[in-house]
């Protein structure tokens, strides 16, 4: 495991290293570390703090969910300032379905620290429908979770128009997005499912305010892992797979640009 996890340190850094002037956040999986024991995270902490040395914010997605003083205990420890050692993020991931009891410490936490949080709403995956567009008073689950959100984020309204309350919603249900939008206002949104999802730019499009704000979009093996893509292994070896980085992120930053509001920002 210490091997592996030596490899994990020089991978993650290696990519950070390439997209850190490019990109504005990062997002780890609190899983593929966690799999690795102790030693994944010891390189888990690494990860996080060299990132936001490199001037990125870290959204550590680990989607925690537990109430009252379980989930105080996990705020507390994902999220705040820099810290050597720690896994101390800008934002985590939360899962609403243990009710909002079990999201009020991240949003105590969040307030005090000047950190935030996404709320799962509606997720890229195959089978989130089973249960996030269940039908209950006339709507579906994922618009009751989205109207708490778009609550605290109302009532947390910093200078840019949104709150510290944001929201995944998958770039692989577009129409939903575009609802979701509409609805959330003042919530950011993370977009998952773009890449090797099948998510394209056009379906992220409506997850962008007017003015080019209010979403970041993911991408991450369609990143990370350019170099076994078809037209990027033609292009560079598995020893220049930082090149393959680079180019895969600068062409999602061309696509974002030329097929959405984001492009408004350049």
């Amino acid at each position: 495991m210490a091997e592996r996890a030596a490899a994990y340190r020089r991978f993650c850094r290696g990519v950070i290293d390439v997209v850190a002037p490019l990109v504005a956040v990062v997002k780890p999986q609190a899983a593929f570390f966690e799999q690795l024991g102790p030693a994944g995270m010891e390189v888990l902490a690494d990860c996080v703090c060299y990132a936001r040395q490199a001037g990125l914010m870290v959204v550590l997605d680990a989607k925690r969910s537990d109430i009252g003083s379980t989930a105080t205990a996990y705020a507390d420890g994902l999220l705040g300032p820099p810290a050597e050692g720690s896994f101390s993020s800008d934002a985590v991931t939360v899962n609403p379905y243990l009710g909002d009891d079990s999201l009020q410490p991240f949003v105590d936490v969040a307030r005090q620290r000047g950190c935030g949080l996404f709320v799962l709403v509606k997720t890229s995956n195959p089978g989130g429908p089973r249960f996030q567009d269940l039908v209950t008073e006339e709507k579906p689950v994922y618009r009751h979770v989205a109207e708490y959100v778009e609550q605290v984020s109302a009532h947390t309204l910093g200078k840019s128009g949104f709150g510290l309350a944001g929201a995944v919603v998958g770039a692989t249900y577009p129409a939903q997005l575009a609802e979701l939008r509409t609805a959330m206002p003042h919530v950011w949104l993370l977009v998952p499912g773009f890449g090797s999802q099948g998510g394209t730019a056009g379906d992220v499009a409506a997850a962008f305010d007017s003015n080019g704000l209010g979403a970041l979009i993911n991408s991450s093996r369609g990143i990370i892992f350019a170099h076994a893509r078809q037209e990027y292994a033609q292009r560079f070896t598995e020893g220049n797979w930082q090149r393959a980085v680079e180019a895969a992120t600068r062409e999602m930053i061309d696509q974002l640009g030329s097929e959405t509001a984001a492009g408004r920002l350049a």
